[in-house]
């Protein structure tokens, strides 16, 4: 763990920040400035998990005054200082992680928690450490036990590190368990490694766990896993069985499966940002009783200037505002955006975000627009200031095929801007409204289409960008939901009511 900052101050509020702040910027990473800088009264802590090093650029924002620690550790980082060598370990204990490996396997289906045992940081630095797994013969055999048993079909190669890599990152985080500093609470945004590692702190010092979950990270990692292509299926013809996922494949997604179940155990409350959302947590195996929805929040006041800056007219510009990375589904955008041009040759797309996470598909992107002829329609900004750019836009889209509650959204709409979106996440909550009855009869404030749909969503563009009469009512939709249902003030109570009630209610 790499201590970047440390102030020697009480720490009200610990933050795990999986590939985010300061480092990433995008939706979670702006959410948790926002609610370190709004709750200005209580010292708040990041520990940053980050995937390697040479993934990060550097700190992306201005860090608040009331951010007293931060620090950064990796969980890909395979620079070693312990070299492979003959060891044994203690049988009995290592019996554990073959419960532990079963348990990821078998039981995400079952309401199952893990041994009590398993959740401690002792078992993973004192009773079985990580060159105990990476190295001893009771590695070894627990390998080739759970391949004969499981997966006979799989290349051995293949099976080998799979295992080490999904298991290996378990010590690493239990490490940085071990050194995190002394909090009253540990907040993750998200499940996945970050969840984990607020459950081992959790466990560890006795404190309570509050999870906010922006998008279903289980689902997402499903989506990822579904269709990379580094995860080739190496079993013959008749060894597979139609629409089975292949075993390698499988057990990444049941990995992430039962990891969020074990985190939806260990929390003390589960906040979700819509209703849908929290429904599917329960699916995941989370306790209805510790689900809440907290929705999203902007600052309305901060976004007027960018309302007062708009021209008569409405122009010509879709802007996506995303990273560019194939969750966003910046392809569908592009091939929308030859229909528009099409039909309103004057018409420009903006793809506004970084495009230095996902460098080969960022390449694949700008190909694509060379082969739709597009070079002098869409244009890739970069990062840019929202307020500098949502004045000089007619439209606000997202094509993701996943979300939670795109903030992007909510900024839109506070400068004045109809939304065009797919139909994940909330997006059909907020453009159409469905919090309550007074929310659905506010009107809709822009479009909701079918995911990877370019015909759909052009269709959309051309329909505002030519109807004054539709964007008009649109805008004043989306100005109003925003100011009744969204506000920063409203989230940020909120957040100041949980860290209140669950230090009440945690047993001393």
């Amino acid at each position: 763990m790499i201590e970047l900052l440390n102030q020697n101050k009480k720490i009200d509020v610990l933050l795990i920040a999986e590939g985010t702040y300061p480092y990433i910027r995008g939706g979670v990473s702006t959410w948790i400035h926002d609610l370190i800088t709004g709750i200005s009264e209580k010292n708040f802590g990041v520990v940053f998990l980050g995937s390697r090093p040479e993934d990060y650029e550097g700190i992306k924002y201005k860090l608040p005054d009331n951010l007293v620690y931060l620090s950064a550790d990796y969980l890909f980082n395979y620079e070693r200082t312990t070299l492979p060598h003959e060891r044994n370990a203690n049988e009995e204990n290592f019996n554990y992680i073959e419960t532990l490996h079963k348990w990821f396997k078998e039981n995400v289906d079952k309401n199952v928690d893990l041994p009590e045992k398993i959740k401690k940081l002792e078992f993973y630095l004192k009773e079985v450490k990580e060159e105990d797994f990476l190295f001893s013969r009771e590695a070894w055999n627990f390998i080739i036990d759970m391949y004969t048993e499981y997966a006979e079909e799989t290349p051995f190669i293949d099976y080998f590190w799979t295992i080490r890599n999904i298991h290996a990152p378990i010590w690493v985080v239990a490490k940085i368990a071990s050194q995190a500093p002394d909090c009253d609470i540990v907040h993750s945004p998200s499940t996945g490694y970050a969840g984990f590692l607020a459950s081992l702190i959790s466990y560890h010092k006795k404190i309570p766990f509050v999870l906010t979950e922006h998008g279903i990270y289980t689902r997402e990692r499903k989506i990822d896993l579904l269709n990379v292509d580094w995860l080739v299926d190496k079993r013959l013809f008749f060894q597979r069985d139609l629409g089975e996922i292949d075993h390698i494949r499988n057990l990444w997604i049941r990995f992430f499966e039962s990891i969020g179940k074990f985190i939806y155990h260990a929390s003390k409350i589960i906040i979700s940002l819509f209703d849908d959302a929290r429904k599917i947590q329960i699916s995941y195996g989370a306790d209805p009783n510790k689900c809440i929805v907290i929705p999203n929040g902007v600052d309305v006041e901060g976004y007027s200037q960018a309302l007062k800056n708009r021209p008569k007219e409405i122009p010509k510009v879709i802007t996506l505002l995303g990273r560019v990375v194939p969750i966003k589904d910046i392809k569908t955008f592009i091939k929308a955006m030859r229909i528009v041009v099409n039909k309103l040759p004057q018409a420009e797309g903006w793809i506004v975000g970084p495009t230095d996470e996902d460098p080969e598909y960022y390449e694949e992107c700008k190909r694509l627009v060379e082969v739709y002829n597009l070079e002098n329609n869409v244009k890739f900004l970069g990062f840019q200031n929202p307020k500098d750019i949502f004045p000089k836009t007619g439209i606000l889209t997202l094509t993701s095929i996943s979300e939670g509650m795109p903030l992007v959204v909510l900024e839109g709409f506070a400068a004045g801007l109809p939304a065009v979106a797919t139909d994940v996440g909330s997006c059909r909550q907020l453009i159409y409204g469905g919090l309550n009855e007074e929310d659905i009869n506010i009107g809709k404030a822009g479009e909701v289409v079918p995911i990877a749909n370019p015909e759909k969503l052009a269709n959309a563009y051309i329909e505002l960008l030519t109807d004054e009469e539709k964007w008009n009512a649109y805008q004043k939709s989306a100005l109003t939901r925003v100011n009744k249902f969204y506000r920063k003030e409203q989230f940020l109570e909120n957040y100041r009511k949980i860290y209140k009630e669950v230090l009440t209610q945690w047993p001393v």
